[in-house]
Order: C-alpha cells, then structure tokens, then sequence
C-alpha cells in the first residue's frame, strides 16, 4: 500500500533515528550511560534518538506538541496534534546487546490516535498503521491478529515486574493463573514491540500493568488496525490512562481478563 505524505514523514524520522541506534547498538560496551532510577537505564543513544526524532518531527510538522520518553510534554503552537514516543523502548535489552528494542511514534489529533510506527532497526521491521487504513509490516504485508479461540493454544506474552518498579505482588498472583492455561508464556522486554508482535499474530495476547502512554500508544493503533482489540484489565478502552492494556483477538481477551487482577487507577 502506498506510504501517505504523514507516514512517510513518520518512517523518515524513524529510520534516521534508527541508523544512529543501530551504530550504537554496534558498540554498546563502549556506550556512555546514566542511572535514571532503580533498574531504569537511560543511555546516551536514547537521547540521540530523540533528538533526531525531535528534530526531524517539528521540522516536518511544525507547531505539533510531543510527549516523549525523556523530554516529557513540549508544547506548541498546534493544541489539535500531539506526537508521542519512545525513542528507544527496551534500553535494558539495548545496553545488554540483546537485539529487541524499538522506537515507537504515534500520533494524536484532537485526542484520537490517527497514526503510529514500530520500528526495530536491528531487524529492520516496520510496524505501522493509520486509522481506518489497516496495518501493515514494511508496507508490504498486512497485519492481522492471530485467530486462536482457546488460551489452551495460546502463546502469550507479557511484561514482568523488576527492581524499582511496582506490581511484584500482582504480577505474582497473576502469572501463575494464566501459566496454567495457555500453551505458553514470552517476555521481549518491549511492550511496543509486544504490541506489534500481536498485531502480526506471533502472539496470541499481550497484558500488562504500569505502563505509560508512549509503551502503549503506537502498538495500541497498530493492533485495532490488524482487526484486535485493546483494553485494561478491567475491560475498559481506557489504557492509555490507566497504564494496564491487555491486547488480542476479543476471545484471547474474553478469556484471560478473569484471570487478571483489577489495574490500579492512577491518581
């Protein structure tokens, strides 16, 4: 399907972000990096990548607000489009050379995702989706989510819990309820690729807890464009503010939301 004027801006900015990842991803022994808190790295190449992202967005689309990973909200000019990213999710699997990280974008206008890329440029795989077009890999394949009916045949993947980070307690509860019923469980270390992942059917169901809205916000697009659905652990289309998601074909969701714990609201 031929790029539009916007999502080519989009997959410009990304792989130009993405050529500078890779050369780090190259020497990552020799990167220089930072504690942001408990388990939470921030390396030199994750504020490169939003730099170039940055850069490369306001020039195309000048006046649109962001809300990113590391520079938070900046204001513009341009109150009806907001950019949301993550220039490198997955830095701890970057920085321990484990090729699955992703920069991921995503577009608001008037409060409505319209818009989003998932981009690894290890792999050189392509996430992306605009509303109403469908979703596809590189442009060329079009993505939909698997048709499994049962969690008995279900490969799941989820995100779990490390130092510094809260929901130990309900990950532990949740984590053998669901072990029991499904085929098998994954870990990326990525939500956004997670999310991507799902949307091409490599996994049947992807949940978890605590995200932010740049974690969820391009794959959340992506995979209601490969024909899924996505929602918090209570059932409401309500992740981006909850921070809980829970993604799939709507029988992988009917079926593993009782299995779950009630999200935490965020205050």
């Amino acid at each position: 399907m031929p790029a539009s004027a916007l999502m080519n801006v989009m997959t410009s900015a990304a792989r130009k972000a993405g050529r500078n990842l890779n050369r780090d991803f190259g020497e990552v022994e020799n990167l220089q990096v930072s504690v942001k808190g408990p388990a939470d790295f921030v390396s030199a190449a994750d504020h490169r990548a939003e730099e170039t992202l940055y850069y490369e967005l306001s020039k195309a689309r000048p006046g649109y607000q962001f809300l990113m990973e590391e520079r938070g909200i900046v204001e513009g000019a341009d109150g009806s489009h907001r950019w949301i990213i993550d220039p490198l999710d997955g830095t701890t699997n970057f920085l321990h050379a484990i090729p699955l990280f992703c920069i991921s974008i995503a577009l608001e206008r008037e409060g409505q995702l319209v818009a989003a890329l998932i981009y690894n440029p290890v792999s050189d795989e392509m996430f992306t989706a605009e509303r109403g077009k469908g979703a596809y890999l590189n442009d060329r394949r079009r993505l939909r989510v698997a048709t499994r009916r049962t969690l008995a045949d279900a490969v799941v993947t989820t995100g779990i819990p490390h130092r510094g980070r809260d929901g130990h307690d309900v990950f532990a509860q949740e984590a053998p309820r669901v072990m029991a019923e499904v085929a098998g469980v994954r870990r990326t270390g990525s939500a956004a690729l997670d999310l991507a992942w799902t949307a091409a059917g490599r996994f049947d169901v992807f949940w978890e807890h605590n995200l932010k809205a740049w974690d969820i916000a391009a794959g959340h697009l992506i995979v209601r464009e490969a024909g899924g659905t996505v929602v918090d652990a209570t059932g409401r289309d309500q992740s981006l503010d909850t921070g809980s998601v829970v993604a799939g074909n709507p029988n992988m969701i009917k079926a593993l939301l009782p299995l779950l714990e009630k999200a935490p609201t965020k205050a």
